[in-house]
């Protein structure tokens, strides 16, 4: 499992942007990945690399039609290959679950 935590939104649109993050995470959402969205981020789960970017080039292609002019994305990857983790396991290591 590969565990993302990422964000993306647009620069060129003034001070508030919900409008546009809403539409982003609708579709995560709609991914059918497990997420979950927080003030600065969402974190996604995701079986494989291709999913994740899969994923990540669906809300840019929805920025784009959204008609933005300059898009930002954060992201970072965490992929353990010596066990099975998930965003719940890693709450859980630091007692947050």
């Amino acid at each position: 499992m590969i565990i993302a935590e990422f964000a993306i939104f647009p620069t060129s649109e003034g001070v508030s942007v919900s409008p546009f993050v809403k539409e982003v995470v609708r579709v995560i959402e709609n991914s059918g990945l497990y997420s979950e969205t927080g003030g600065m981020s969402t974190t996604i789960e995701a079986p494989s690399l291709d999913r994740l970017f899969e994923v990540i080039k669906q809300a840019h292609e929805t920025l784009v039609k959204m008609g933005v002019k300059r898009i930002h994305i954060d992201l970072r990857i965490d992929h353990r290959l010596d066990k099975e983790a998930t965003i719940a396991s890693k709450l859980k290591a630091i007692g947050k679950r």
